[in-house]
């Protein structure tokens, strides 16, 4: 792994699932996250999703837009929501003005790792599929508050209208 390529890892013990997020987190792994998310929503016996975010230098949106997918898969299935550990400023900055702790808490307390988090095997997506992807990220994080709303309305309308226009041959 070069020093600031983004690497996804998790575990899973006793109900306890753990995502830890490193380096610099981009579009590249919305695939990657995206099938985790959709792994949570059926996974029998969760009990509690926590992400770290500790190792993370930077985080994009549209990986922004897939944590939030985790949230919102399990949010009717757990009795708290998911936890996020942060400890960079800007990582955390960042989760404050995108209304992340209205999904997640937010602790700078480290956790203590009770499985091995193993690498997460890479989703490849074709460049089609990524653009969907990006934009479903960004409509994800519109419903999360009306600052985001207004941040990424005219990014989600643009790439709708790319969208919407018929490839080249």
């Amino acid at each position: 792994m070069m020093k600031n390529e983004g690497r996804l890892q998790a575990a899973i013990d006793s109900g306890v699932f753990i995502l830890k997020l490193s380096g610099d987190v981009r579009l590249t792994l919305s695939a990657t996250l995206d099938s985790q998310a959709q792994r949570l929503a059926d996974m029998p016996g969760l009990e509690t999703v926590m992400v770290d975010l500790r190792e993370a230098t930077n985080v994009d949106s549209t990986a922004l837009g897939f944590l939030a997918k985790v949230a919102l898969a399990v949010r009717d299935r757990l009795e708290q929501p998911p936890t996020i550990v942060v400890d960079n400023p800007d990582v955390r900055r960042m989760l404050d003005v995108m209304g992340f702790g209205d999904y997640f808490t937010l602790v700078e307390s480290p956790i203590q790792e009770t499985s091995e988090l193993a690498d997460l095997p890479l989703v490849n997506a074709d460049e089609r599929v990524l653009q969907e992807r990006i934009l479903e990220a960004h409509r994800i994080l519109m419903r999360m508050s009306e600052h985001n709303r207004e941040e990424f309305q005219p990014l989600v309308k643009l790439l709708e209208e790319q969208h919407r226009q018929p490839s080249e041959p």
